[in-house]
């Protein structure tokens, strides 16, 4: 298995960084994070007149949306029989409409603002492992012409030469474009529009009553609304963080020949499952395969993903070659299968976007609608559906499972440490080592010196875990994740971990 760098992405476009925020400023709305969700919300509140400011702790889709494989899709990962049982029917229906929706409005935004970000609609399809029953795909099709999709249809295969994958969905109108391109000419009309873009700039603090933002240099934003769009809420310190869990998926680009593999998408049913896609390369085409998921932080064999990854491709798609690019994600995962998107629990002025639910592209333009209706104060039939204080009753069994493993974690705090000492990590690699009633996660960097930090993540106490793939401290509680020297990567946790007395 020949790879390049372990973490590379496929989506490699330079995106300009912006400056700095180095002094207070104010605007009608401040949107916090620079992903699809952050981007489409400024792009449609820019058109309605709003002047709108957004910040970001890194570049321009550093985050999450660089990570992504970029289905665009309303054929969606819970399957519409289950979103029935826990929303009712009408939910089902508007989870269809709404992600349906999506797609139609990137592609509106795509050809009004002239982009080239190698948009195109394609069908999907929805596939069983070998021998399983039809059952699952029966039961999807009848719910999904519940939903409203009525041109889903059941066909005998998909079009893959290589395997023959048996009965089968066809979700016609899906979409995939590159999702960097996208947000490269999407800031670029945000700031024509008067949007001010804010790179390197870390929100540290939020006042929702006075509706400010103060970051970590000191500058301040005031604006009449604040939007977090962070992947998961790092303003929000225990609500939603109980309603969602944080996985890892893995992603690995093979080399095949171009017309090799039918232009579609294309998503098996077993767990773990699989999804895939075709992105262009210069003289050739790449075949990008996912999955393998587990909790962020609770999984020791991430290379073993890959390797099970290419195993998987290698038996169904005769003519994959090299591997050329490899990396993770991070998809946050509601216990009822739907992004919280709207106001934040208790608050008037703040609002969330989290809970991609292995849709991230298509929940985070859907956050785009729907918060520019809310803080425009229009009437949107999606608010209840995706409202971040609603209790499903329905999902209290997810809950409680997901809840329970949390708490789990915390056993960590009795147990011996990776290794012994210091002495028995090895450069370029991380472990947590027990020094008397401390845990201390330790990194030795690529020329041998060891950089120490408190093992406790800041966001709630648990224990982190070194992740050798991604070269981070991953919090296996609500997956909080750390460079190797301590500094925050991913929310909720808004500092880095601790020095070490």
């Amino acid at each position: 298995m020949k790879t390049t760098h372990p973490t590379t992405s496929i989506w490699t476009t330079e995106i300009r960084a912006r400056p700095n925020l180095d002094k207070d400023i104010t605007a009608d709305v401040c949107v916090v994070g620079a992903g699809v969700a952050g981007l489409t919300t400024a792009y449609l509140l820019g058109k309605e007149g709003k002047s709108v400011v957004v910040l970001d702790d890194r570049t321009i889709g550093g985050g999450e949306t660089s990570r992504t494989t970029a289905h665009l899709v309303n054929a969606l990962d819970d399957r519409y029989f289950n979103l029935e049982k826990l929303h009712g029917q009408r939910g089902a229906q508007l989870a269809a409409e709404s992600h349906t929706a999506a797609i139609d409005r990137i592609e509106d935004i795509v050809g009004t603002e002239r982009m080239h970000c190698k948009f195109e609609r394609l069908d999907g399809y929805l596939f069983l492992p070998p021998g399983e029953s039809t059952d699952l795909i029966d039961r999807e099709l009848a719910a999904a012409h519940r939903a409203g999709l009525t041109q889903v249809e059941r066909i005998a295969r998909a079009p893959l030469k290589d395997f023959d994958t048996g009965p089968c969905l066809r979700f016609p109108r899906q979409a995939q474009f590159h999702p960097m391109k996208y947000l490269d000419a999407l800031s670029h009309t945000i700031e024509r529009n008067g949007g001010r873009i804010f790179n390197h700039t870390h929100a540290e603090e939020f006042k929702g009553e006075q509706q400010t933002v103060k970051t970590s240099r000191g500058a301040v934003v005031s604006a009449g609304a604040i939007v977090v769009a962070t992947n998961t809420p790092v303003n929000d310190w225990v609500t939603l963080h109980t309603k969602q869990a944080a996985y890892r998926t893995y992603v690995i680009g093979v080399r095949i020949p171009r017309g090799s593999v039918t232009r579609a998408l294309y998503w098996d049913t077993p767990d773990p499952y699989h999804y895939i896609r075709l992105a262009d390369s210069d003289s050739h085409e790449v075949l990008v395969v996912g999955g393998e998921d587990h909790k962020t932080g609770q999984a020791d064999d991430t290379e073993e993903r890959f390797n099970r990854l290419d195993v998987w491709t290698r038996e169904r798609f005769a003519d994959a070659g090299e591997i050329e690019f490899q990396w993770s994600g991070q998809i946050m995962e509601p216990v009822d299968s739907l992004a919280f998107i709207g106001r934040n629990p208790g608050e008037q002025n703040v609002y969330v976007a989290t809970g991609d639910s292995g849709n991230g592209i298509t929940h985070g333009t859907i956050a785009g609608i729907l918060l520019t209706d809310l803080i425009l104060g229009r009437k949107n039939d999606w608010t209840s559906l995706y409202d971040p204080s609603r209790i499903s009753a329905r999902a209290i069994g997810e809950f409680t499972k997901e809840n329970l493993n949390a708490v789990a974690q915390f056993s960590d705090y009795v147990t011996a440490g990776d290794v012994d000492t210091a002495r028995d990590i090895q450069r370029g690699s991380g472990s947590v080592v027990r020094r008397g009633l401390k845990k201390v996660a330790i990194y030795r960097d690529t020329h041998g010196v060891l950089h120490e930090r408190s093992a406790v993540c800041p966001h709630l106490g648990c224990l982190v875990d070194w992740n050798p793939t991604e070269r981070t401290w991953d919090c296996p509680c609500h997956g909080s994740r750390f460079d190797p020297k301590g500094k925050v990567v991913n929310g909720p946790a808004l500092v880095g971990l601790s020095p070490v007395d």
